[in-house]
């Protein structure tokens, strides 16, 4: 019996130890934060194949960023995102695309982005990414009376969203509206980027 234990605990540990299986982000954390708080960010990541499109999607449900508004304007207005890896078939090693959603809500009244104020721009640590027009998400109704709801999105390359995964500091930036992620949010997109397995180089 102790030799079956011994011979399972040297295979889990060949298992996780491989070059083959070592996640992105989890070896590159430098202080900002802990493994601890990647696991307690509080999100939800789910994974689901889709078969319609025959990929693979890794995803972190809609997380509220802040509910204090922006920087100089709409102090009442919530921010959320939505955050998807698109990975082709049934794999984890590749990343086609990331797909961002950033939702806002408005307590008391509508206010969405006319079109020439949905430019995406996200700073991080060292460099600005700019990502051009977002485009409203799902059936292109946004911002009415009853739903005080305005949902923009845009489709990002992972290299780009790995850069962003693993700053100490991001802000987001659409038109003249601007937020800066917490320390969960960061966690969770760290978290979410590091189910992506890398492979051997």
């Amino acid at each position: 019996m102790r030799k079956v234990i011994l011979v399972l605990g040297c295979g889990v540990v060949f298992l996780f130890g491989s070059a083959g299986a070592v996640p992105h982000g989890l070896p590159a954390m430098s202080g900002a934060l802990t493994l601890e708080e990647i696991i307690n960010h509080g999100g939800k990541i789910e994974t689901k194949y889709d078969g319609f499109s025959h990929e693979t999607v890794m995803r972190l449900r809609k997380m509220k960023v802040t509910c204090d508004g922006f920087k100089n304007s709409f102090k009442d207005a919530c921010v959320s995102i939505d955050v998807a890896l698109h990975c082709p078939g049934t794999q984890f090693n590749y990343v086609r695309s990331v797909t961002l959603q950033v939702e806002f809500v408005n307590k008391d009244w509508v206010h969405t982005h006319p079109v020439d104020q949905r430019d995406l721009s996200i700073v991080t640590d060292t460099e600005t990414l700019r990502f051009g027009r977002m485009s409203i998400a799902g059936k292109g109704v946004t911002g009415t009376w009853d739903t005080k709801v305005e949902t923009l999105e845009a489709i990002i390359p992972y290299s780009a969203f790995k850069k962003i995964a693993l700053s100490q500091s991001v802000e987001l930036q659409v038109g003249r509206d601007t937020v800066t992620l917490k320390d969960k949010n960061r966690a969770a997109l760290r978290d979410l980027n590091s189910r992506v397995i890398a492979t051997p180089q």
